[in-house]
Order: C-alpha cells, then sequence, then structure tokens
C-alpha cells in the first residue's frame, strides 16, 4: 500500500520500521518538529525522524498540519492510507478524507479504556491485570473512532510503565500490518466503540510522582511501577530529591511486627543491607532501587553502602 505515516516518539518508532520492512511504499514521514534540548540548545531530531532517514524516507515537519501548504501536499501524493501512532496533533477533517482506506491510528490501549495521552502508564498505575492496543479509524472526537482490531497482554507482576511501553510498541506494529492486509483485502471490520465503558488517561506531569506515605502501600508500589523510568515517583530524604524505582510491598500484618502502628508514614522503620523499609498508610514499602539528587540510579544495597539511613529517618519532609 502507498502510505503516509505520521508519529514522533520511540513509541511509533517500530510501527514505521515494521510498516517499511513489509514492503509497503512509505510516500512520506511526518513527525513533530525538531527540538532544542541540552545545555547548547542543539536541535535533537525527534525517535521517527531517525528512523525516517535510516530508511532512506522523505520527511516532513509542519509545524500546523492545518497549514493549507501541508495538506495541499498530502492531496498530491494521495495515498492510500494514513497511518498515525503518538503524533501529537490532532487531524482536521480535511486530512482525514484524503486516503483511499482512511486514517488509521494505532492506540496503545483496549479502548474505549484510557482514550488520551498515556493510557500505557496509568494501565500501571491503576492496577489492570490486561492491556493491548486498538487499531481504528479515525475521526473528529479523541480517540473515538470505530475499532478495526485489538491485540490483548497480560501485565506481569513487576511490570512498569517502561516495560509496558516496549512490549506494546511491539504489538502495535505486528497488529497494525495484520490490519493493513485487511484493509487492501477489504476485510477490516468496523466495531463502534461504547462510549459508555469510555475512560480518560491524563497526560503524565512530575508533580504525580510525589509520595504521599500516608497513602496504602500497594497504591504506592503501583505509581512507582508506572511512573518508571518517567517521570518518576520521588520523595524528600534529608532535604534531597530522592527517585524511587522499584519497591515491595510490605502487608499490614508484616509492618505491625517491625513497628507500631502509631509510627507516622513516611517513617523509616527497617534497615538492613540491602533495603530500608517506609511505613505507609496501610502497610510499608521496602525501597529497593533508588536515585538520590546528584547521584547515578542504583540498587538500594549499593546506595546504603555509601550513605547512612537509620530507623526513625522520615521521609517526605
Amino acid at each position: 500500500m502507498r502510505v503516509v505515516y505520521m508519529g514522533t516518539p520511540d513509541f511509533a518508532v517500530d510501527t514505521l520500521d515494521a510498516i517499511v520492512r513489509a514492503g509497503h511504499e512509505v510516500l512520506m514521514v511526518v513527525t513533530q518538529p525538531d527540538k532544542a534540548k541540552g545545555r547548547g540548545k542543539k536541535l535533537q531530531y525527534t525517535p521517527v525522524k531517525e528512523k525516517a532517514l535510516e530508511h532512506g524516507l522523505l520527511v516532513s515537519q509542519p509545524e500546523k498540519v492545518r497549514e493549507e501548504s501541508f495538506m495541499e501536499e498530502l492531496e498530491v501524493l494521495a495515498p492510500d492510507v494514513i497511518v498515525v501512532v503518538a503524533f501529537g496533533q490532532i487531524l482536521p477533517e480535511r486530512i482525514l478524507n484524503i486516503p483511499k482506506y482512511g486514517c488509521i491510528n494505532v492506540h496503545a490501549s483496549l479502548l474505549p479504556a484510557y482514550r488520551g495521552a498515556a493510557p500505557i502508564q496509568w494501565a500501571v498505575i491503576d492496577g489492570l491485570s490486561e492491556s493491548g492496543v486498538t487499531t481504528m479509524y479515525m475521526e473528529k472526537g479523541l480517540d473515538t473512532g470505530d475499532i478495526i482490531e485489538q491485540s490483548h497482554l497480560t501485565l506481569a507482576e513487576d511490570e512498569t510503565g517502561g516495560s509496558l511501553f516496549d512490549r506494546l510498541a511491539k504489538e502495535g506494529a505486528t497488529l497494525l500490518l495484520s490490519t493493513l492486509e485487511k484493509l487492501e483485502a477489504g476485510t477490516a471490520t468496523r466495531t463502534k466503540q461504547d462510549d459508555s465503558k469510555s475512560s480518560y488517561a491524563k497526560m503524565l506531569t512530575k508533580d504525580m510522582g510525589n509520595l504521599d506515605f500516608a497513602k496504602d502501600a500497594v497504591i504506592l508500589e503501583r505509581l512507582i511501577r508506572g511512573l518508571n523510568p518517567w517521570p518518576s515517583a520521588y520523595t524528600r530524604l534529608k532535604d534531597k530529591t530522592l527517585k524511587v524505582y522499584v519497591a515491595k510491598v510490605i502487608n499490614e500484618e508484616q509492618t505491625l511486627k517491625l513497628s507500631a502502628n502509631a509510627v507516622t508514614p513516611g517513617t523509616v522503620i527497617a534497615v538492613d543491607k540491602k533495603s530500608f523499609t517506609v511505613r505507609c498508610g496501610i502497610g510499608a514499602l521496602q525501597i529497593l532501587n533508588l536515585q538520590l539528587e546528584g547521584k547515578k540510579r542504583m540498587d538500594t544495597a549499593a546506595f546504603l553502602l555509601g550513605y547512612k539511613i537509620e530507623m526513625g529517618d522520615v521521609l517526605g519532609e
């Protein structure tokens, strides 16, 4: 098929690569403009642009896809299909109507659940046992188009936002190739979404990672995994930011054996050579992997070799 591909971040790279390797003709790759990063403010290519250039593909980076010149260029190309994966801009109706087979989106959830910007991380934070990817026909609404296909994945007990991101990126690439085959063969189906079952996965922000130890340890452990590796969960330790990447839940019964029920949440109630344990509103968290401000990420065992944590220390102050 003759494809125009729209995508920007790492999540969209596997699908572009799969389309090319499957032999489809990629007429153009559209991605967000390069951004200045680092101290030198050097322009950095988007991950999709890097992959497109590896394959020698034409790249377009319009500030706004609504630009008349860009829409005219798409109309001249007349693609069979436009594939959109985490692109970052809303497509106007004029673009949606250009391709023969429509604009097809790969979304990292089992729609209608988790519409929006961060479905992968929220699946972990909310403690889901299952997630997946959906291919759908795009329309004006946010992730509201008719479903074509879905693929389901079971979440591991130690699933993180990062590990699920990688798994769903690969699963999305495979599913998209299946969808393109069905579109071309005329066998693709359309299933309307049940809006009554929809939910919204709001955008992640750094401040949502602030650990409130008054909450249940189970909830905090999910938050830690969901925000690993970005934007990461964190607290304060002796006036420095302490990022927490891996923690284990200690249930309430075990916690009571370690400390009195009256211990203030955030208090260190146990320390050994490999970890330290922090009281929560219900239960406790055994901290296993972390990063102190100004230091590298490391296992807690290595951290404790050079930093003293004592019972009674309070995190979050």
